[in-house]
């Protein structure tokens, strides 16, 4: 069985308007919300074997988080310059290669990629995947990882407001 948690960034903080995009930091519901999404997620019993994630400052925390609670070595995290601004087609291929030599991989990204990237794989429609909202999809051992269309099984849709709840 292979595993993605497809996760977007937490929420950022727009108080410094002259701040580029990349280096925005996470505001106070950010740094609120990555800890208790990760805590979310350990409690569940995910540990994932490499986490991946974009260099910008808000999805670097968010990694951070989710290494922290899981107990993933922060220095192990890997980060991918083109994660920060990636198309759909990079993410396919960057999770097809790296499924070859792992099971459970953790990417923490952006939107819209990571709500067009979970609604494709998984074949249904999730609205949007909100700030640190993490999409869990399974891929059978018969055929691994595919980027073609409602392939990956959709096992739970959290995100900071639902509740609790595992929305499928």
């Amino acid at each position: 069985m292979k595993r993605v948690y497809l996760i977007r960034h937490a929420k950022s903080s727009w108080s410094d308007p002259g701040l580029d995009d990349f280096h925005r930091p996470l505001n106070n519901r950010g740094k609120k919300d990555g800890p208790a999404m990760a805590n979310r997620l350990c409690a569940a019993g995910v540990r994932p074997d490499l986490i991946v994630s974009s260099p910008a400052v808000r999805a670097k925390k968010t990694a951070g988080f989710m290494a922290e609670a899981t107990g993933y070595h922060q220095d192990a995290i890997q980060f991918d310059n083109n994660l920060y601004l990636g198309s759909f087609s990079y993410y396919c291929r960057l999770i097809a290669t790296l499924l070859e030599k792992i099971d459970v991989l953790f990417l923490v990204g952006h939107n819209g990629t990571i709500t067009e990237l979970a609604e494709h794989l998984c074949g249904c429609s999730l609205g949007n995947v909100p700030t640190c909202g993490v999409v869990a999809l399974d891929y059978s051992d018969e055929g691994g990882f595919s980027d073609t269309a409602g392939r990956g099984k959709l096992t739970f849709f959290w995100y900071p407001k639902d509740g609790g709840g595992a929305r499928k």
